[in-house]
């Protein structure tokens, strides 16, 4: 069972959202909050699987999510909002977000992105994938640098993970990050650009 807490001030959209999740197996609400103080003290005394939070959240959305990768690391937050651009997609995953799901996404997005998160995946929604617009490695980190140049050359999150240290939600929540920078959707793509910018033999 995927123990759930949805962070977002708007009644009407928790309400759709306990209907959508309603109807299916394997999921279970156990709160609901109305802005980031009662989603912290929820998240901290209950420690579900996913927080489903909007980044709009009364008290600040994207400072709840940094606050919680470093006090909740297991807890998944997946981002649902009405913002579906820049510089919140970035914002928010460099932040530590697992997931984005676009507040226009299909309602089988939502929970496809809920399954994935809950497994330590990370998930965009199809729209923001399409929304990405393709940028150099200057819109990069250097940790996503080094992340990117690593996939590039054939590395799965696992390897990248084991020999920076770190653990292999760090890595997929860097590689959601960069995809979403670079306007790509896997990493068979990401091998691709890095043909394409001279970082990688074509023989």
């Amino acid at each position: 069972m995927i123990r759930i807490v949805m962070a977002d001030d708007h009644a009407i959209v928790r309400t759709g959202f306990r209907a959508l999740i309603e109807e299916e197996t394997g999921f279970c609400i156990v709160a609901e909050c109305d802005d980031a103080a009662t989603a912290r003290a929820a998240v901290q005394g209950l420690l579900p699987d996913v927080l489903v939070l909007d980044l709009s959240l009364p008290g600040g959305g994207l400072g709840l999510i940094s606050e919680l990768r470093i006090a909740q690391p297991r807890v998944s937050v997946l981002v649902l909002s009405m913002h579906d651009s820049e510089p919140w997609l970035s914002e928010a995953l460099g932040r530590g977000a697992a997931g984005y799901v676009s507040k226009g996404a299909a309602p089988r997005e939502l929970l496809e992105a809920l399954h994935a998160v809950a497994s330590g995946q990370s998930y965009l929604s199809s729209d923001l994938n399409r929304a990405s617009s393709p940028a150099g490695l200057e819109s990069l980190t250097e940790r996503e640098r080094d992340v990117f140049l690593r996939l590039a050359r054939g590395q799965t999150p696992k390897q990248i993970a084991l020999e920076q240290g770190v653990s292999d939600k760090t890595v997929y929540q860097q590689r959601t990050s960069l995809r979403a920078k670079l306007g790509v959707k896997s990493d068979l793509e990401i091998h691709r650009r890095a043909l394409e910018l001279g970082l990688l033999s074509r023989q």
